[in-house]
């Protein structure tokens, strides 16, 4: 797929515009979910509980992306919804997100579904998780139930969300389920991790070979933080390169060696500004600023606002001759003017990247409703359309009809 580009301000036809959501964080009572336990067993502060309803909303959210000109919608699948317990898979479930892909499909928005978005079955979990040598094995059964009933209607496939946020935040940092904090285990749940999505990627091509289904195009959402040294040393500039090479390519890299991605598939939101205190492993692989050194905006959590980072990371993927998709890339605030600033100042850097080379299919804002962010409970407010927390009441932000505009029109 070619990209021509216009003028500076110009997007191509065929360019794919909408929305994410991720299961968990918006349809509610997930209660098979290790995330619903360990909110339940107080070992994470805030409870997900209803979430936005979008469970029993979702037509009218899609009602809603449909008026703000989107044509794709990202979302994903529940992996403990559809097998609640070991083996053992729910019709119900299946059919339920059936109707979700077709609210969508109906609305002329292609769905890009993601197969893995941080959770998973407690039963699941209670075996091993991703630390059980088994565990790849288990979440192929999975893949094969979801993509047999949805693959008529969805080209676009997302194996596994984020896996080095998964890794960092679960394994090593102990801060999402399962609360480890433990370096080989973080480096076992990784060598499962990428044999899941290899695996994955053959299943899911080989399920619409065999039913005569055109070619999927199948990914994961990787990711990507520009690493910059905060005083320009030679320790810090080889940490934020050895942090890039593990943090944002590393997974890229061994899924192209192993035929396995047909574009790559970006989440981008911010910078880490590098600071060694040290030179151990630990201190190479986490150590940044503490000394307060950024003067640049911030989201409300703390986050720089660095657009120059998203051309800089989008360059460094030409090399390798696929396709981009901007998944994620968004700003959760309070101040719904800076979200719009955001979000123009990120499209005018795609565009340079686009013509100095990079090929882009499309670029999803997250997200389409303001949802439950994981241990940060409801404060932040991602969403292009808010969510009253009281009644559930949807309203578009100023911002998402200043972004549907350009959807329309294909230009800044």
């Amino acid at each position: 797929m070619g990209v021509i580009i216009i003028s500076m301000h110009e997007f191509p036809r065929d360019f794919l515009w909408g929305a994410a959501t991720s299961a968990y964080q918006v349809e509610g009572e997930n209660t098979l979910s290790d995330w619903w336990e360990y909110e339940l067993a107080g070992k994470l502060k805030y409870h997900s509980g209803p979430a936005c309803k979008h469970y029993d909303l979702y037509e009218q959210d899609f009602d809603l992306a449909k008026k703000l000109n989107h044509n794709c919608h990202r979302l994903s699948i529940e992996w403990s919804r559809i097998e609640p317990e070991e083996g053992k898979f729910s019709p119900k479930e299946l059919d339920h997100y059936k109707k979700v892909i077709l609210a969508l499909r109906k609305r002329g928005l292609k769905p890009i579904v993601t197969l893995h978005h941080f959770t998973n079955p407690v039963w699941f979990m209670r075996l091993g998780g991703w630390y059980f040598k088994k565990s790849p094995g288990y979440f192929l059964r999975y893949v094969a139930k979801v993509v047999e009933a949805l693959s008529e209607d969805v080209q676009f496939w997302v194996t596994i969300n984020e896996p080095m946020v998964y890794l960092y935040h679960s394994y090593l940092l102990g801060i999402w389920p399962p609360q480890e904090e433990s370096l080989i285990k973080t480096q076992r749940a990784k060598d499962n991790l990428f044999r899941a999505h290899i695996n994955a990627y053959r299943l899911i091509a080989g399920i619409y070979k065999k039913n005569n289904l055109g070619k999927p195009l199948i990914s994961i959402a990787q990711n990507m933080q520009a690493f910059v040294a905060c005083v320009p040393t030679l320790r810090n500039k080889l940490a934020a390169y050895l942090r890039a090479k593990l943090f944002n390519l590393e997974f890229i890299e061994k899924s192209i060696r192993a035929r396995a991605l047909d574009f790559i598939g970006v989440n981008y939101y911010s910078r880490s500004l590098v600071e060694l205190r040290g030179w151990g492993v630990k201190n190479f692989a986490m150590d940044v600023c503490a000394g307060g050194h950024s003067n640049l905006r911030k989201n409300s959590l703390g986050w720089d606002i660095y657009p120059e980072g998203f051309y800089s990371v989008l360059v460094a993927l030409r090399k390798y001759r696929l396709p981009v998709f901007i998944l994620e890339n968004g700003i959760c605030t309070d101040d719904d003017s800076l979200r719009w600033v955001f979000i123009r100042e990120h499209l005018g850097k795609l565009i340079e990247a686009m013509e100095s080379g990079v090929e882009v299919l499309g670029y999803v804002y997250w997200s389409l409703i303001d949802n439950y962010e994981w241990d940060k409970g409801f404060s932040p407010r991602f969403g292009l359309i808010e969510v009253d927390y009281n009644n559930y009441k949807r309203t578009v932000r100023e911002s998402a009809i200043k972004l549907a505009r350009v959807c329309l029109e294909g230009k800044l």
